[in-house]
């Protein structure tokens, strides 16, 4: 299918909300060969982003005896996720569109054992002379109202095809399993809690965020007092 998305879908102002998002998404999956070249191209950024991501751990493990990344996690957006979000958002409704205005269909993890390591990750992923840095925001210095803390960044990253090298952009989200722990809850609550003690559990929730915090911090004075110690000995 070669029409515009924008073609398809005429009739905005007949369907309501729910309908609406389920009209975009059939178009969409419909597209065929274009709908399934983009997620493969995501996909393979991913990978390129989780190569670069396991040789440095590698290179700690061989430099420092450790290995800063706990582990590593990664996802494809959901079609659904994203119609819901390209509508919500006001853009248009193309595969065009959805590349040059999401900067999250390709979305790695890194989970780390301490907050220290987050940044020694992203600052070496960064220096790498074929990741462009697009976004990045610290949710860690400046956590979200509801405590939510990560860092994230947008990178782009070449992929090379048979035909061709394509910069392909990935959102890298990376946190402790502290943080990565808390997330998952509240991802739960946000999508599956709809009863009446919601109020109170995201109450809960953001002082659990604080004392998470709290106990990385601790976490972190400790181990740097374990390796100045043992740099003394």
């Amino acid at each position: 299918m070669s029409a515009d998305l924008e073609t398809l879908l005429l009739d905005y102002g007949k369907l309501s909300e729910q309908d609406m998002l389920i009209e975009e998404l059939e178009p969409l999956k419909n597209m065929g060969k274009r709908f399934e070249e983009m997620m493969m191209i995501h996909k393979a950024a991913i990978r390129e982003v989780r190569t670069k991501l396991e040789v440095l751990n590698d290179e700690f493990q061989v430099k420092s005896k450790r290995n800063p990344i706990r582990y590593i996690k990664h996802r494809i957006k959901k079609p659904e996720s994203i119609i819901e979000k390209m509508h919500r958002r006001g853009f248009e409704m193309s595969l065009d569109s959805m590349v040059q205005n999401l900067n999250d269909i390709a979305g790695v993890r890194v989970v780390c054992g301490y907050g220290s390591d987050i940044y020694d990750i992203a600052d070496m992923l960064k220096k790498q002379d074929d990741v462009r840095v697009i976004l990045e925001k610290d949710y860690i210095k400046n956590p979200k109202p509801n405590g939510y803390r990560s860092l994230h960044i947008v990178v782009e990253i070449p992929v090379f095809f048979s035909d061709r090298k394509q910069f392909v952009k990935v959102e890298v989200q990376i946190r402790t399993m502290a943080m990565d722990f808390w997330a998952s809850l509240e991802h739960q609550l946000h999508y599956k809690h709809t009863g009446g003690e919601y109020d109170e559990i995201v109450d809960e929730l953001r002082e659990c965020a604080e004392t998470i915090h709290q106990t990385d911090t601790k976490m972190q004075r400790i181990y740097n007092r374990i390796m100045k110690g043992e740099d003394e000995a």
